[in-house]
């Protein structure tokens, strides 16, 4: 049971309005395949959206997808009937729980009708899973898959995000960003295929001129979490707001939510409003959503004054998607897939932002997800954990799964939280 279940859920007029686009969006593209025939793609986080929204191809994002299931309390349903299928217990639930929905007919339960056939899918083989998984997809819907590598880095600079805006080609190594802009190119083919459309350089470079304003937004809004007296908007709105306007980036809405984003945050801070009026501890959320159970992250504002203020969803995009410097636009764009989920979550990467992150939110303590057969989320959860100890923050470290709410056990880690914040967070 939920401590803050008379907390309103939404504070923020922005958070109402970026899920109903959410809604309103899926329903028109299914309608537009359905009525029309309009191809779409299903793809991954950490792909190359914008050669997709450039070609006008509309994008279902694979692990946007598997959030929705897991908010819908439907994962059990879909990992159940994987598992009776004979998939192995301990797959990836997050990257293959879309699979789980087109193999398992829910009938009128499956989310918002279900996943209509695309025309592509689109993944970066950052782990052993993800090959296989997307082909069996693809074999499964008649669609093709196309593959992007993911090529190991040599150069490891744990301050990236000192390079990532301005120096991207030193940061991303010169023969790395040569692959993947050859692969982008034969991405490009696959795309005006589809379209219709032919690529326009110039029209990239704009694109992504957009993409960069929308994330000076979130830099802003991000500075001013970090600085307010007290935090202005919960992290679950944060990445309603954050991550409804990534998924549709560089669009005249994105740049238009962003924006009202900032607006309404700076009018609570410059108000005086805190999301968490008992705001004395500072928590920071390590790892991807807990899609299943969000309303965790306010369930100990009251008892606690404990307030979630920090997750990696919206200071990421300002450290790692700005890109200046824009002559080649379409190797800009390769220097933010090359190494995407890596500094996300890897060593040295992961451990020295978050860090970072901790230090200039003033965090009193970090919570951190590890995630069961995720390897690309887990990988790095304990040097993250010992570099956020070593620093002086206390550490949390839950064992569970973002979307497969079937092992969540609420009293054992309520009473783990309890133990936390009354006797590490002092």
């Amino acid at each position: 049971m939920s401590r803050t279940a008379s907390v309103n859920d939404k504070q923020l007029a922005c958070t109402q309005a970026a899920a109903e686009k959410q809604r309103t969006w899926f329903a028109g593209l299914r309608r537009d395949v359905f009525e029309q025939q309009r191809p779409y793609a299903i793809i991954n986080a950490d792909t190359p959206h914008d050669l997709f929204h450039l070609m006008d191809v509309p994008v279902v994002t694979n692990q946007w997808w598997a959030a929705v299931i897991a908010a819908k309390r439907l994962s059990p349903d879909y990992l159940d009937g994987m598992n009776e299928r004979g998939y192995h217990a301990d797959l990836c639930r997050y990257c293959s729980m879309g699979l789980a929905s087109s193999l398992i007919d829910l009938q009128e339960r499956a989310p918002w009708g279900g996943l209509p056939k695309p025309a592509l899918l689109c993944a970066r083989l950052t782990c052993d899973c993800m090959q296989r998984i997307f082909q069996q997809w693809a074999d499964h819907l008649g669609a093709p898959f196309f593959a992007l590598e993911a090529p190991g880095s040599s150069v490891l600079p744990e301050r990236w995000w000192e390079l990532s805006r301005h120096r991207w080609t030193e940061l991303c190594e010169p023969h790395r960003l040569d692959l993947m802009v050859a692969e982008l190119h034969e991405l490009i083919g696959v795309l005006e295929g589809i379209s219709g459309k032919r690529y326009d350089e110039a029209a990239l470079r704009a694109f992504l001129q957009r993409v960069n304003e929308q994330e000076e937004c979130f830099e802003e809004v991000r500075q001013m979490i970090a600085t307010a007296p007290r935090c202005p908007v919960r992290i679950s709105e944060q990445i309603t707001n954050v991550m409804a306007t990534q998924w549709h980036r560089g669009s005249d809405w994105a740049l238009a939510h962003a924006r009202a984003f900032r607006d309404e945050v700076k009018a609570r801070v410059d108000a005086g409003i805190g999301a968490c009026d008992q705001e004395r501890k500072r928590l920071m959320w390590v790892g991807a959503g807990l899609w299943h159970n969000t309303a965790f992250y306010s369930d100990y504002e009251a008892s606690h004054g404990a307030a979630f203020v920090w997750s990696m969803y919206l200071p990421f995009g300002p450290d790692w998607y700005i890109r200046y410097g824009l002559d080649d636009p379409l190797r800009a764009l390769a220097s933010r897939v090359v190494t995407m989920n890596e500094v996300l979550h890897n060593a040295p990467y992961a451990p020295a932002w978050i860090v970072r992150e901790a230090q200039r939110n003033r965090i009193d303590g970090a919570v951190v997800l590890m995630p069961r057969g995720s390897r690309p989320s887990a990988s790095g959860t304990l040097f993250i954990t010992h570099a956020l100890e070593a620093a002086g923050v206390p550490t949390l470290l839950i064992e569970a799964d973002m979307v497969d709410a079937r092992a969540w056990d609420g009293a054992a880690v309520d009473a783990a939280m309890t133990r936390f914040l009354e006797e590490r967070l002092t």
